[in-house]
């Protein structure tokens, strides 16, 4: 009995780990997409996109965004005229080796599409 209760607190906290993951990369995506339609928009609507074309630079993360139940996030490298990077870090759960859980989503665009990586 004692086993079957140890490994279904197990199961439960990688469930847990899990899912809280696949939040962050939810949120992350979310930025990555915001992220996109900022540097597409002619900067005269307040967007990153000038005569030269699309660009990440000046792009910030929303206020209301910064910290959301799943964790907290950042731009881990500046907006440039090609990319972004987003490091999200969770709130809640803890890895394997006690470190809190991350996550990094990387915006890059390409000739003729935006790449979204999850590295």
């Amino acid at each position: 009995m004692g086993v079957a209760v140890s490994v279904g607190i197990g199961l439960f906290n990688e469930n847990a780990i899990s899912s809280n993951k696949n939040g962050i990369a939810g949120d992350l995506n979310n930025l990555s997409v915001m992220a996109r339609e900022y540097a597409v928009k002619p900067s005269s609507l307040a967007g990153g996109a000038t005569n030269a074309g699309p660009s990440f630079a000046g792009f910030t993360i929303p206020t209301g965004l910064t910290t959301t139940a799943n964790g907290t996030y950042s731009i881990s490298s500046a907006g440039s005229a090609t990319g972004i990077s987003f490091l999200g870090t969770s709130s809640s759960q803890k890895g394997a080796n006690g470190s809190a859980v991350t996550l990094t989503d990387i915006v890059t665009f390409t000739k003729d599409s935006v790449v979204i990586t999850n590295p």
